[in-house]
């Protein structure tokens, strides 16, 4: 039988964590995360990392392990999962559970992403005066004239994915859109991907109570600690973003916690659209999510 990568979808608070917590006890195999941010040391509880218990529980990779000041990407995720993958099926029997809600992520490594070339900094620093000096519009206009391709399905109003777009133009000399063939690769293992979902007022429900936990736990001084860094990209992220901008004076500490609380709700939203869009997820509630995948699986074989 052919080793098997599990994979285990749903939008944030779902629950999705804890059904692959026990899919991993269950098959006693090891769980790589799929978060581009609980990878990030310092940034625990604003990310819902797994706690110490839950990773005493089972085996768990890229996980609090490396700091925001080496950030990981799509394609470096890819390439890092691929090297663990082997020695997990082996001490899996043959089964691994690839858990998190970071779509892009989970797809670079089912699909496989283009490589880009690397952005010199010096380039990405004059981008970044440019647009400080010229704003958004003008750099969407640069970015119009390289590659109109990439224009009209891109989010112009991104400052970051513009810039970026921006810096491939201009690092490789071809537009971006000639950069990403969208081929997918072959893998030397089967996958099976399961999206876990709860009614939208439930889920929403659980976002607001993650929220409140979070608060309770510390999430204001660990926001606190890392206002430094506030310009990395791994912090421009949703529930730091908003409590940098209370730190600075913009907003009212209850303001930002409901904000957050928002913005949560529509990261959400992008979640369930993208899998939704993607019809190899097998979608399943996350009440009944534990004995469907295990019986999904055993029939699969």
């Amino acid at each position: 039988m052919a080793d098997t990568l599990i994979v285990i979808a749903g939008p944030t608070a779902v629950g999705k964590s804890d059904v692959a917590l026990h899919v991993a006890e269950a098959l006693s195999c090891e769980i790589i995360s799929a978060d581009s941010r609980q990878v990030y040391q310092e940034m625990r509880i604003g990310t819902a990392a797994p706690s110490d218990a839950d990773l005493s529980r089972v085996p768990h990779h890229l996980v609090r392990c490396r700091s925001v000041l080496s950030p990981l990407n799509a394609y470096d995720f890819e390439q890092e999962v691929l090297q663990i993958l082997p020695g997990a099926f082996m001490r899996g029997g043959g089964v691994a559970v690839l858990a998190g809600g970071s779509m892009m992520y989970v797809d670079a490594l089912c699909r496989g992403i283009d490589p880009m070339p690397d952005v010199p900094p010096i380039l990405r620093e004059q981008l970044k005066a440019e647009l400080e000096q010229r704003g958004l519009p003008h750099m969407v206009s640069r970015l119009q004239d390289l590659d109109p391709d990439y224009c009209r399905h891109a989010d112009l109003h991104n400052p970051r994915r513009v810039l970026h777009a921006l810096e491939l133009c201009i690092v490789s000399g071809k537009p971006v859109s000639r950069l990403r063939t969208g081929l997918p690769k072959s893998r030397p293992f089967r996958i099976i991907k399961f999206a876990i979902s709860r009614p939208r007022p439930e889920l929403y429900d659980r976002i607001d109570a993650r929220v409140d936990q979070m608060v309770a736990d510390g999430l204001i001084p660990e926001a606190q600690s890392l206002v430094h860094l506030s310009h990395l990209p791994a912090l421009q992220t949703v529930g730091y973003r908003e409590l940098f901008s209370h730190f600075r004076g913009g907003l009212q500490l209850p303001e930002a916690i409901s904000l957050i609380k928002r913005n949560t709700r529509h990261y959400a939203k992008k979640q369930i659209t993208w899998l939704n869009a993607d019809p190899d997820y097998i979608s399943l509630p996350a009440t009944s999510a534990l004995p469907a995948i295990l019986n999904a699986l055993s029939t699969a074989e």
